[in-house]
């Protein structure tokens, strides 16, 4: 009994430091890449090739001194980076290893739980800080979010209704005949760039909107907490790249192909950011509502109806 609790708490462990690793160098990828795509080197003094620049970063970070406005509500601002990355790294547990001891049978809506309440914790370092930019930019990443998760809900509706069930394990059997990208193409490049609105990430990063919000929701942050909400949107980039994998180019394996996989998504993410320019806020919300959505409500009664012919 005991012996089963400590390799599940090991396992967890190991996937928990495998992510903040992980992490850690997806942006070092991101300086690599941005680097060669603007014509310069990126990182490239710490360590052979600039290897060593997450951890000198991270170093850094959480050796400053911890400041904080004089009219911020303290407790909230303090704890929201603590909760927010919390929630993104306990989205992780759904991976679904064949060692590790937890097994979600309703995993696709332990996702949306924990994408939803990870809303909750952008607003309130925004609102926290106390300061008019990060509110507005709370207020931006908040509008945004709960538009997209509703798209992505539905999409992720489809891919249930072709295999029946919560599990992200059983994507796997039903994928290895043929990828659910080649049976629901528009469906997929529908959920890709969704995550990368889910995400906050170019084009769609309206919370960290430079030229008129400063800096965003992460204004007031420095040192630890800026480096916790940091982590977490890269922990999240990182777990929407391997939902994507998972839900439809083949699902999870124990191949190196896989890793190759989850690392080519996340290079999109930031192939994307080197190459488009930042949307229009007005034009963001319509594509959701207007385009994604009745996109992925038709789509939904496509599979429901080939469901049903089928069967």
């Amino acid at each position: 009994m005991y012996k089963d609790m400590y390799m599940i708490l090991l396992g967890i462990f190991i996937l928990l430091v495998g992510v903040l690793v992980g992490g850690a160098f997806l942006t070092l990828l991101e300086r690599k890449v941005l680097g060669y795509i603007q014509i310069r080197k990126g990182p490239n003094k710490v360590g052979i090739m600039g290897i060593l620049q997450p951890f000198s970063d991270a170093i850094k970070l959480f050796s400053k001194e911890q400041v904080f406005p004089n009219y911020s509500n303290y407790s909230s601002y303090y704890m929201s980076p603590i909760i927010g990355f919390i929630l993104s790294l306990m989205l992780w547990m759904l991976i679904p290893y064949y060692f590790n001891m937890i097994s979600f049978n309703l995993g696709i809506l332990f996702f949306l739980c924990c994408t939803s309440l990870g809303v909750y914790t952008v607003m309130i370092s925004g609102w926290s800080s106390n300061s008019n930019y990060s509110l507005l930019g709370g207020l931006r990443a908040v509008a945004q979010t709960i538009s997209y998760e509703v798209s992505l809900a539905l999409i992720m509706l489809s891919s249930i209704l072709m295999i029946m069930d919560f599990n992200l394990m059983k994507f796997m059997i039903y994928q290895e005949m043929m990828w659910f990208f080649f049976l629901m193409m528009p469906l997929s490049l529908c959920w890709m760039s969704s995550s990368l609105a889910e995400t906050n990430r170019t084009p769609f990063d309206f919370a960290e909107g430079e030229s008129e919000l400063v800096s965003g929701f992460n204004i007031e942050y420095s040192s630890g907490g800026f480096a916790l909400i940091f982590l977490a949107e890269y922990s999240s980039i990182l777990f929407m790249s391997m939902l994507f994998i998972l839900m439809y180019v083949g699902g999870y394996s124990m191949t190196l192909l896989f890793y190759f996989k989850l690392v080519f998504i996340s290079f999109l993410f930031i192939w994307v950011r080197g190459t488009l320019p930042r949307f229009r806020y007005d034009k963001l919300m319509y594509l959701s509502w207007k385009s994604y959505l009745p996109i992925s409500l038709n789509f939904l009664l496509f599979f429901i109806g080939l469901k049903i012919f089928l069967s």
